[in-house]
């Protein structure tokens, strides 16, 4: 990652290059949304990292996990950290999915993970089995006999961790299969959200949710409203509505 492109993306987040781990991803997290907009535009998704950094840090864009967590490892590793790619199966309707359904990262003795729709907003820590609390929740980390780790949210399983460092291509396969085949849950409707303050904003299709304090709230949105929705709640600038032919 070059200087400009480096410095680009801190300004994004709002961070320094004397910002820590735990303040990227927190910052990160809260800036940059879970999406899968590039799946119903038709933009093909690579993992080809100068265009996973490019899409956040130039085009003020979101993604999925492989392509959040893959470029904030390699903002991380431009600011000199050693960070370890990690494949995770997610669990789902009371089963794991398959290896490298889910890219997570360490650093250090800490899990990040920037790529998950609804996720700490600080790292955890690897080393510890004990409750970790955050604003997203409760999280536990449990040893499985196999020498996995499963990542627990309020006592409800979130997903498999493997140990094993990984390279980015070797995820390449599942970015395939979540972007085109039918069974995949991100082929099912346009979808975006970030945490807020007070909860979390959210598109899913052309529904606008609102969760904070007082409830959650659910608005029917047309196009020209969607489209004025993404730019107020994520900066996102879309010249037509995703999933549109």
């Amino acid at each position: 990652m070059d200087d400009r492109t480096l410095d680009a993306y801190l300004a994004l987040l709002g961070a320094t290059r004397a910002a820590t781990v735990a303040e990227l991803h927190e910052r990160h997290v809260r800036t940059v949304p879970f999406e899968n907009l590039s799946i119903h535009l038709g933009e093909e998704i690579g993992l080809d990292e100068d265009r996973l950094v490019d899409k956040i840090a130039h085009r003020r864009r979101g993604g999925f996990c492989y392509e959040l967590n893959g470029a904030f490892a390699a903002l991380l590793e431009a600011l000199g950290h050693d960070v370890q790619k990690l494949s995770a199966k997610v669990f789902h309707d009371g089963t794991y999915g398959p290896p490298f359904d889910h890219l997570a990262l360490r650093v250090g003795d800490l899990l990040a993970d920037v790529g998950s729709g609804r996720f700490s907003l600080r790292p955890l820590d690897l080393t510890s089995r004990e409750d970790q609390h955050d604003e997203a929740g409760v999280f536990r980390l449990v040893d499985t006999p196999e020498g996995d780790v499963d990542v627990l949210l309020d006592g409800e399983p979130q997903y498999r961790l493997e140990l094993r460092p990984r390279e980015l291509g070797e995820f390449r396969a599942m970015c395939w299969y979540q972007q085109h085949h039918p069974a995949s849950p991100f082929r099912r409707a346009p979808m975006c959200t970030l945490p807020t303050p007070t909860g979390r904003v959210t598109i899913s299709g052309s529904r606008l949710i609102t969760t904070d304090g007082d409830g959650k709230r659910e608005e029917e949105l047309d196009d020209d409203a969607l489209l004025a929705a993404y730019a107020k709640h994520f900066g996102i600038e879309l010249d037509r509505v995703p999933g549109r032919t």
